[in-house]
């Protein structure tokens, strides 16, 4: 049974009932109010380069599947990165963009992208219409492309599936990378977590808690229910200081932040560092599906060893208090692997419409997974963890891979 394909291109079209039926994994970032509050807080839109253009089928009328997708105006706010290919279209005299996308923005969060009704009894066949509706989209609009960036789950075994009986024209083509998770063994406290890494790595670890500490340092957790005006005004200026000193534009506002707190309180976590009653650092979290996410840190005042406290510490601290089986602390970052956390992999996967530049995206692409899995390899020397414990771990994650 073929469904019915719609265009939203406002979330406030979308049934919050119908909404709520979708297969979403309890992910904060795939709760109908997160993708809200990107649109209504102009944080993500047209005119930033995000234009709506989200893919729906229904069956009689409700809402059976759905992809968060957006036509895209540039690649910023993606972190799977394809700069080259947009500037190999232009020295080619072709535009690359717009393009479509279908990720969450802003969010290196592996997660569904194909969702569908929970327990359809056709959920492989509609997730394999939304994918046909992409590649549909891209010949109707005249697209150079279509990426489904951090898919996981069910939609792998689809996604993989037709870039098998697509490699012969090369058009979907598959690319991963690594980020670092930290993974909750059931620790009782900080301290059993401690026990499992190496002597050294263990004091270097107790060291910089101390020198924060000793520097006067009291630490807050607070959830987005226990957050006043004041706290939502720190947050958002530690939030924009850290992009500005880095040179980047802070591209969500503090209306953003606002509307997550009141419509999501339960999946905001706050992490707000004092020094006697003047707050200096925080970070901030989203929980959910037995994860945390780090989201964004920042700063008034460069402190040894804050970072990794308020960001990091804290973090772990939260996941091991609250059972909370994996904290995500973000995209990038191998200064994490001493912290505890390890490498998962991510998975991306991109439709080039001209059979030219799949072809040769497709051959760098096979060349980039052989350093991926090399860059794997390299990674596992570094690993902080008690010989027998990293045996352990490493032989799971192979296993999981």
């Amino acid at each position: 049974m073929q469904c019915e394909g719609r265009i939203i291109s406002d979330l406030c079209q979308v049934n919050e009932q119908d909404w709520s039926l979708l297969d979403h994994g309890d992910q904060p970032f795939l709760a109908l109010p997160f993708l809200r509050a990107m649109q209504e807080s102009a944080s993500a839109d047209a005119a930033t380069g995000w234009q709506a253009h989200h893919l729906a089928l229904f069956e009689n009328d409700q809402l059976v599947a759905f992809a968060p997708t957006y036509l895209k105006a540039h690649s910023h706010g993606e972190f799977v990165f394809d700069w080259s290919w947009a500037d190999a279209y232009q020295r080619h005299g072709l535009p690359y963009y717009p393009k479509l996308l279908t990720a969450v923005p802003y969010s290196p969060i592996s997660g569904s992208r194909l969702l569908v009704r929970t327990g359809h009894p056709r959920a492989a066949q509609l997730r394999q219409q939304l994918i046909e509706f992409a590649l549909g989209q891209c010949e109707q609009l005249n697209l150079s492309s279509w990426h489904c960036n951090f898919a996981a789950g069910s939609d792998l075994d689809v996604l993989q599936s037709q870039t098998e009986e697509a490699a012969k024209a090369g058009q979907l083509l598959p690319r991963y990378d690594w980020q670092f998770h930290w993974q909750n063994q059931g620790f009782g406290n900080f301290a059993e977590f401690l026990a499992t890494l190496r002597s050294k790595k263990r004091k270097n670890m107790l060291r910089d808690r101390r020198l924060v500490r000793d520097a006067g340092f009291q630490f807050r957790r607070l959830q987005g229910f226990e957050l006043e005006p004041a706290d939502v005004d720190f947050i958002f200026a530690c939030y924009q200081r850290t992009f500005l000193l880095h040179g980047n534009h802070p591209a969500l506002n503090r209306e953003f932040f606002v509307r997550l707190i009141q419509n999501m309180p339960e999946a905001v976590v706050s992490v707000i560092a004092y020094r006697g009653d003047q707050p200096i650092a925080m970070s901030f979290f989203l929980q959910g599906g037995g994860r945390l996410y780090g989201r964004y840190w920042g700063c008034l005042e460069d402190v040894p060893g804050l970072h990794f406290e308020t960001a990091y510490h804290q973090g772990i601290e939260h996941c091991i208090a609250n059972g909370l089986d994996v904290f995500e602390p973000g995209a990038q970052g191998e200064h994490k692997i001493s912290r505890g956390f390890s490498p998962v992999k991510t998975h991306s996967f991109h439709y080039i419409r001209d059979l030219r530049f799949s072809e040769a995206i497709s051959r760098y692409l096979k060349q980039e997974a052989e350093w991926m899995a090399d860059y794997r390899q390299r990674l596992e020397s570094h690993l902080p963890f008690r010989q027998e414990i990293q045996l352990e771990k490493v032989t799971d994650q192979k296993i999981q891979q």
